[in-house]
C-alpha cells in the first residue's frame, strides 16, 4: 500500500506528468471527491478509475485504508501528494484528503429506465426537472439511492451536472444510480407515459396530497421541480398528477431536496413487501 505519510516519487515537481484532459461527458463525474464518494466510486467498480490522490500526513482512517485496498485490487494507481497540489485539484471546498481521477458517468437510454429492475420491480425513478444547485441535486440523489430509486432522468440544459460537488454531496450514490439525460423534461414525461410509467409532479401548492395516491402500484416517476420555480407550466401538464407534501408550519415551502427525499421515501414505504 502507499504510505500516507510522505509524498510519492516526484509528488509536487516540475518533472511530474501533466493529467490528461479530461473527457467531456453530457453528465460528468470523471473527478470524484470525498472519502465516501471515493470508497464507493472503487467499490461499485462500474467504471474505470484512473488514478487516486491522497494528501500526505493525513490521520489513520479505516475508510483510507479501505481506499487503498480497493485501489490496490482494482489496480488503480494511488499517489500521495502535498495537501497544496490536492487542493489545487480539487474542486469542492473540503474534499477530505481524497480526489480520484475516473472515467465519466455514461447515461443510459430513457427507455432503459422504464424496465423492470433485476428483481423483476417495476420502475421508481427520478425526474429532476431544473435543479441548478449542486447541492441540492447531491442531497437528492444520495436521498433517492437510499429509498430504492431504479432510475434518475436530467435535462440536458439548465441544470446540475455530476460535478464534484454533486458526487460528494450524494457520498457515492452517482456509483449505484442509472441516468438518462433528455433534450426536454415535457417531451421525456410523454415517453414515460408511453411506457406505462405514471408520472406525479411535486408541487407544494397543489390541493392534492401526495400521501393520499397510490404510490405503490406500478411504475413511478417522481418530478421535482427547480429551486426558485418549481414545476414549469409545461411540465406540470404533462404530469399525470401533481400533488403538495402536506405542511404544518409557517414556511412556505420545503427545500427541494428535502421535498424529494421525502416523496421518495412515501413511495418507498408504498412498494415496501407487505408481510
Amino acid at each position: 500500500m502507499t504510505r500516507r505519510g510522505r509524498p510519492g516519487p516526484g509528488a509536487g515537481t516540475r518533472s511530474s506528468p501533466r493529467p490528461r484532459p479530461r473527457p467531456l461527458s453530457e453528465l460528468g463525474g470523471d473527478q470524484v471527491e470525498g472519502r465516501r464518494a471515493v470508497l464507493e466510486l472503487l467499490a461499485a467498480g462500474r467504471r474505470p478509475v484512473r488514478r487516486v490522490l491522497l494528501a500526505a500526513d493525513q490521520d489513520p482512517s479505516p475508510q483510507l485504508d479501505r481506499i487503498e485496498e480497493l485501489a490496490a485490487r482494482r489496480r488503480v494507481p494511488v499517489e500521495t501528494v502535498p495537501r497544496s497540489r490536492l487542493a489545487t485539484q480539487a474542486r469542492t471546498e473540503a474534499p477530505q484528503g481524497v480526489v480520484a481521477l475516473a472515467s465519466p458517468v455514461d447515461p443510459v437510454p430513457l427507455e432503459t429506465l422504464c424496465r423492470p429492475d433485476r428483481r423483476g420491480d417495476p420502475p421508481f425513478l427520478l425526474v429532476a426537472a431544473g435543479i441548478t444547485d449542486p447541492r441540492n441535486l447531491g442531497a437528492l440523489l444520495r436521498s433517492a439511492e437510499c429509498a430504492g430509486v431504479t432510475g434518475v432522468v436530467l435535462p440536458r440544459h439548465r441544470a446540475a451536472r455530476l460535478s464534484p460537488t454533486v458526487a460528494k454531496t450524494a457520498a457515492g450514490a452517482i456509483e449505484h444510480l442509472p441516468f438518462a439525460v433528455v433534450g426536454g423534461v415535457p417531451a421525456a414525461l410523454r415517453q414515460l407515459r408511453d411506457h406505462g410509467v405514471w408520472s406525479i409532479g411535486l408541487a407544494g401548492e397543489a390541493e392534492q396530497s401526495l400521501y393520499a395516491l397510490p404510490l405503490g402500484e406500478g411504475p413511478v416517476a417522481l418530478v421535482v421541480g427547480g429551486e426558485e420555480k418549481g414545476l414549469a407550466p409545461l411540465v406540470r401538464a404533462r404530469c399525470d398528477a401533481v400533488a403538495a407534501i402536506p405542511q404544518h408550519g409557517a414556511l412556505p415551502s420545503l427545500n427541494v431536496g428535502v421535498a424529494g427525499a421525502v416523496a421518495c421515501f412515501e413511495v418507498a414505504r408504498h412498494r415496501a413487501p407487505r408481510s
